[in-house]
C-alpha cells in the first residue's frame, strides 16, 4: 500500500466524464446508474532458450455506463474519453434498456454510499517501473541456468505484468479510483524421454498481486525452485507409468488449488445455481434450498470467500458495483454456507446485501459475478507434509497443476499434475507418469481427512479464467493447505497427459 495512481491515468478527466454520463442518466429517467473508467496496461514476454521472441507493452483505456430504465438494463461503452462521448453512452444503454424492458429483475440490493476512495494493492516496485532489458535479461539468466543441466534441451520462459486502473462512480455518491498490480512468470524445462518423446516441467509460481519484487522472491523461492526442477524433470522423464486403482492421496496446494477453484469456487457463483449462467460454463449442483444443511465435504473443509486477502489476485477495495470489499464462509465444517454474489443476484436471494462480486474485465464490458479470492483453511496447529505423507501405507504425493476436465454442473472431474511422486509405508518412492485423479465432487470433497497446517499452506490462483459470452477473463487467488484424501480414483493418461 502507498503507491500513488498512475498518473496519466489521474490526468484523465475523470470526474468530468462520470457527471456527464450520470447527469445524462438523470435526465432520461435511469435508475442504479453507474459509470466505470478502466486502464489496463499489460506487458508480455517470452524468450526461448534465453533469446527473446516476443514483446509487447499495450495499454486500452475505456468508458462504460450501466443503468436501468423501463423494467430492463442497459449498457453502452466508449474508447472516446469525452464528456460528450461519455453522455453519448448514456443515451444508448438508456435505449438498450428500454429495448430489454421486462427481461429480468432490475432491483439491486442496498450498499451504504462509500465516496471518495482511493486504494492500491500490496506491492513494493510497479513492473513497468523497469525496464524491459532488465525484463528480460532475469528471465535469459533463469533459461541459461536451466540449460546448463544435463537433463534439459530446451526452456521456454514467460513473463506477464499487469497493471489495472478503475474508477468507479454512481448516482447514489460512492466514487472509488483503484489501481492493482500483478505479475505471473512462467518457466517450462524441456527434456527427451527414454522412449524418445518429449516431456516437460514447469515453475509453479503462482501469478500474484505482487510487483518486480516477486521475482526477486518476495513471496516465492524462484531461486530453490530453479535448482531442484532439473532433478525433478529428469526423475519425471524416467517416470514409471501408475496402475490405475484407487489411492490414499496427499495433494500438495500447488495443485489443489486448481481443484478447488473449479469444483467450489465456481460451484458457488449464484448466477450459476440461478440458471443465469448456463450455456458458456454450465450450472452447478449447488442450489440456495441447500444453504446449511448440503454437505460438499467432511467436517474439516471449511472454504471461504475474501475480496481484502493481500496480494491476492481478486482483491480490491471497491467492486465494479460499488459494494466494499468483505469475507465470507461457502463451506463450514463440510456444509455449504454461502454463495458469490453481485447486487442483483442477492436480490434475487433476497439477501440484505451483495458479497462484492461484480468485475468487468474492462470499460468495454458489463460487469458480471466473478469469482473472489476462495481458499480452504489450514488446520491450526495441523501437520506439516511430512506427517500427512507419513500417514498413507500406499498412495500418491501430487504437485503443480496441470490439466483438467470437469462436466457443466461442477459435478465429475478429473485432474493431473506436474509431478506425482509413488507413497509406500509412509515415504516417497519415486516419481509416477500419467496420473489422472477422478471423481465426483462431493465424495472427493467427502474423502478429505486431514488439512496441513498453516506450514503447508499457499496462495496460489488463476490469471485467465473466463466466464460470460461474450467471454471475459479474470484474475483470483486461491490459498490451499496440503491435504489427505482417502480411496481417491486414479486412471493412466497418455504420455505427457496428451500434450
Amino acid at each position: 500500500m502507498g503507491h500513488s495512481i498512475d498518473a496519466a491515468f489521474l490526468a484523465l478527466p475523470l470526474e468530468r466524464l462520470a457527471d456527464a454520463a450520470l447527469t445524462r442518466a438523470a435526465e432520461l429517467g435511469a435508475a442504479g446508474a453507474s459509470v466505470r473508467v478502466v486502464r489496463t496496461r499489460t506487458g508480455r514476454l517470452r524468450l526461448r532458450d534465453g533469446e527473446v521472441q516476443g514483446a509487447s507493452d499495450d495499454a486500452q483505456t475505456a468508458l462504460g455506463v450501466r443503468l436501468a430504465r423501463g423494467g430492463g438494463w442497459g449498457f453502452a461503452a466508449t474508447d472516446e474519453l469525452t464528456a460528450d462521448a461519455a453522455a453519448r453512452a448514456a443515451e444508448s444503454a438508456v435505449e438498450l434498456a428500454a429495448a430489454c424492458g421486462g427481461c429480468g429483475s432490475v432491483e439491486l440490493a442496498d450498499e451504504p454510499v462509500h465516496p471518495g476512495v482511493v486504494w492500491t494493492s500490496s506491492y513494493e516496485v510497479d513492473p513497468f517501473d523497469v525496464a524491459e532489458v532488465e525484463r528480460a535479461a532475469l528471465l535469459a539468466q533463469w533459461s541459461r541456468r536451466l540449460l546448463a543441466a544435463p537433463a534439459v534441451q530446451h526452456v521456454l520462459a514467460l513473463l506477464i505484468a499487469v497493471r489495472e486502473n478503475r474508477f468507479y462512480a454512481d448516482a447514489a455518491g460512492t466514487s472509488a479510483t483503484q489501481q492493482r498490480v500483478r505479475m505471473h512468470p512462467l518457466v517450462w524445462a524441456f527434456g527427451a524421454r527414454p522412449d524418445g518423446g518429449t516431456g516437460s516441467l514447469r515453475t509453479s509460481g503462482p501469478p500474484a498481486g505482487r510487483g518486480w519484487e516477486y521475482l526477486s522472491g518476495r513471496g516465492w523461492d524462484w531461486d530453490g525452485e530453479l535448482a531442484e526442477l532439473p532433478d525433478q524433470l529428469a526423475a519425471k522423464l524416467r517416470a514409471r507409468p501408475v496402475a490405475p486403482g484407487r489411492y490414499d492421496l496427499v495433494i500438495d496446494p500447488s495443485n489443489l488449488w486448481l481443484t478447488l477453484h473449479e469444483t467450489v469456487g465456481h460451484a458457488t457463483e449464484l448466477d450459476r445455481a440461478l440458471g443465469y449462467e448456463a450455456s458458456y460454463g454450465g450450472t452447478t449442483f449447488a442450489t440456495p434450498d441447500g444453504l446449511g444443511t448440503f454437505r460438499v465435504g467432511s467436517d474439516v473443509m471449511t472454504v471461504v470467500a475474501d475480496r481484502t486477502t493481500e496480494h491476492g489476485l481478486a482483491t480490491v477495495a471497491v467492486d465494479d458495483e460499488g459494494v466494499a470489499a468483505q469475507a465470507w464462509p461457502l463451506v463450514s465444517d463440510g456444509v455449504l454456507a454461502g454463495f458469490q454474489t453481485d447486487r442483483r443476484t442477492a436480490a434475487v436471494m433476497g439477501a440484505a446485501r451483495s458479497t462484492g462480486c461484480a468485475f468487468a474485465e474492462s470499460g468495454l464490458h458489463p460487469p458480471l459475478a466473478r469469482m473472489p479470492n476462495v481458499s480452504l483453511r489450514p488446520a491450526g496447529g495441523g501437520p506439516d507434509r511430512a506427517a500427512l505423507i507419513a500417514g498413507v501405507e500406499d498412495g500418491i504425493y501430487v504437485a503443480g497443476s496441470d490439466s483438467w476436465s470437469i462436466d457443466t454442473r461442477r459435478e465429475h472431474f478429473q485432474f493431473t499434475a506436474q509431478r506425482c511422486h509413488r507413497i509406500r509405508a509412509g515415504r516417497l518412492d519415486g516419481q509416477l507418469s500419467g496420473v489422472a485423479y477422478q471423481g465426483r465432487t462431493t465424495e472427493f470433497w467427502g474423502a478429505l481427512e486431514a488439512v496441513g497446517g498453516p506450514q503447508t499452506y499457499g496462495l496460489y490462483g488463476a490469471d485467465l479464467c473466463g466466464k460470460g459470452q461474450p467471454v471475459q477473463t479474470s484474475a483470483m487467488s486461491h490459498g490451499c493447505p496440503a491435504a489427505l484424501f482417502r480411496g481417491v480414483s486414479v486412471a493412466r493418461a497418455g504420455p505427457e497427459h496428451g500434450r
